[in-house]
């Protein structure tokens, strides 16, 4: 996980401005947190997009100050990416894939970066979801989060989209407060579902309310990692109702998820975010329901830097997925 400053983690969603190739990429700011990164076709205008902060320039703006709500997106409201010559049906006529990234927690941009490059060089669309801390602590604004993923996905311009899912680490967390709305509402969120045709999940946080505090701990201060633990797992009792309780019904929502789409996880042995026992009894679970599952695990690497740590591994897991989703060919990076 990143080393943001410790006030950036807890109050920010950490996005910072990062360097595209915009001659290949362009970038549209959806919302706070919300990134959409896209090719245009050839002989394309490029899409003008009404910022938020009123500036023409594509980059994410700052984020949010320590005493604004994070579940807020009052002053960030969904931006329309298609204005003036460009029409939905530009995009629509040959319809990409779109990958739903969800990073993990202080993830820096050049490390989200690597993944985004991945799936834009397979001809895919991709948009970036980045979480912030306060996210998980409150889970009623986690769920407010989830909502407004929910409707950027059901928007007019993404709605006739194949969708990938990728959530690294905290970002299964975020995906299951989008997950809990789809099963609160099938009826209503049924086409997505549908639409939904791969899951990839990649060091997942699972087990014991231990191992979330043992998760914030490395990730906001890893000097103070027994503080930061015991302090929270004291947050975690004084406030079960609000936060214990909602975490064990979002955990019982990815167990009997209403996606079934086949489904990639990729752990360690060694991980002490993830309980394995846990993690195979989940995906005992999802084969017993039909649901195809595939997994790579080592017995040593880094939490949400597998595919540093082991990228020839991780690759060849990867592609053979993708492939049998029958998504085009990976081009594989030598450079991680």
């Amino acid at each position: 996980m990143g080393n943001l400053l410790i006030s950036t983690r807890l109050f920010g969603t950490g996005v910072v401005a990062d360097q595209v190739d915009e001659e290949r990429v362009k970038v549209r700011r959806i919302s706070r947190g919300i990134t959409y990164y896209y090719t245009p076709f050839s002989g394309e205008k490029e899409p003008t997009s009404h910022l938020t902060n009123g500036s023409t320039d594509p980059r994410p703006v700052s984020s949010p100050s320590p005493s604004s709500d994070p579940s807020s997106s009052a002053d960030c409201p969904l931006s329309p990416l298609l204005s003036g010559s460009q029409t939905q049906s530009d995009f629509a006529s040959t319809p990409r894939p779109l990958v739903l990234f969800f990073s993990w927690l202080g993830a820096r941009p050049d490390a989200v970066a690597k993944y985004r490059d991945i799936y834009v060089d397979r001809g895919m669309d991709v948009l970036v979801v980045q979480s912030n801390v306060m996210h998980f602590l409150w889970p009623r604004w986690g769920l407010d989060y989830g909502l407004e993923i929910l409707k950027v996905l059901e928007d007019s311009q993404f709605s006739g989209r194949r969708v990938l899912v990728h959530a690294s680490s905290i970002g299964g967390y975020s995906f299951s407060q989008m997950l809990t709305h789809i099963s609160e509402g099938q009826e209503k969120h049924s086409s997505l579902a549908k639409r939904v045709t791969g899951l990839i999940f990649d060091s997942l946080v699972v087990g014991t309310m231990e191992h979330m505090a043992i998760g914030l701990g490395k990730t906001l201060a890893p000097r103070f990692e027994g503080i930061v633990k015991n302090a929270a797992m004291l947050y975690f009792w004084l406030f079960k109702a609000h936060t214990a309780d909602l975490y064990n019904h979002s955990i019982q929502v990815f167990q009997n998820k209403p996606i079934t789409a086949p489904a990639l996880f990729f752990s360690s042995d060694n991980d002490a975010l993830c309980d394995q026992t846990v993690l195979e009894e989940w995906i005992d679970h999802w084969r017993k329901r039909g649901v195809t599952v595939e997994s790579m695990k080592w017995k040593r690497s880094i939490h949400a830097a597998h595919m540093r740590c082991h990228p020839a591994d991780y690759f060849s897991t990867l592609d053979k997925f993708l492939n049998s989703l029958a998504f085009p060919p990976l081009e594989v990076k030598k450079n991680i």
